[in-house]
């Protein structure tokens, strides 16, 4: 359950280098809108005054960060990322752990590559999640047809049943503790959601919005740009 004394920490991990992207630098540091993709999305986090303190997680070599956040209140650039996602979250949990913050507090693991990220979604995830006893994420309904490939690659084996699919975003918000004994546990996992489910637990729910997606692609870059040129 929620509790009066709560408090809420954030974790960026910022560490990768987006190969799919195919860019000449890490994804992160690419401009949208006048602004590297990384200060969008740590400004989003920033503008809910209740994230007491947000710790982003880069490479050990990483020489841009530091500079580009440097005088925002409550950042801490962490150069202590690891080669998986997990490994990144994992030491910015351990960072937040070994500087105070409890194991029953709040922690919100925010994507880098999510720039569109508002407000307006961060109160929703935490209302949502007020009652809830172990957490949850933002995510949004499958709204396409959705179908499964064959063997080949290329033919429809299926039409999937799209009734209560959804797509996961992030932030995705949990218990320090429980999302660090997680994380520790299961290392195979794409998110931390997944850590949680595998430790026998069922994360909440919460609609986001649409404009909260991960680029990965050119074509998403070049969408991104356009919302937060209207922004």
């Amino acid at each position: 359950m929620s509790d009066p004394a709560d408090r809420y920490f954030a974790v960026i991990p910022a560490a990768g280098v987006g190969s799919r992207l195919g860019a000449t630098q890490p994804k992160q540091y690419l401009a949208l809108a006048g602004r590297p993709m990384l200060r969008w999305s740590v400004d989003a986090l920033l503008a809910a005054p209740w994230i007491e303190r947000v710790v982003v997680v880069v490479a050990p070599d990483d020489r841009r960060a530091a500079p580009l956040l440097a005088g925002l209140p409550r950042v801490v650039v962490l150069a202590a990322g690891g080669a998986m996602r997990r490994d990144s979250v994992l030491a910015g949990l351990r960072a937040l752990a070994g500087s105070g913050a409890g194991a029953t507090q709040w922690v919100l693991v925010h994507d880098a590559a999510r720039p569109g990220l508002r407000v307006a979604d961060l109160e929703r995830l935490r209302a949502g999640l007020a009652q809830s006893p172990v957490g949850g994420l933002l995510a949004v309904p499958v709204s396409d047809t959705v179908k499964r490939a064959g063997e080949d690659g290329r033919s429809v084996a299926a039409t999937v049943e799209r009734d209560r699919l959804w797509l996961a975003q992030t932030p995705q918000m949990f218990r320090l503790g429980a999302l660090l004994e997680a994380l520790e546990a299961h290392p195979a996992v794409t998110d931390e959601a997944a850590a949680i489910e595998r430790a026998g637990h069922a994360p909440w729910l919460v609609e986001g919005g649409r404009e909260n997606f991960k680029v990965t692609t050119t074509e998403d870059l070049e969408l991104m740009q356009r919302l937060l040129e209207r922004r």
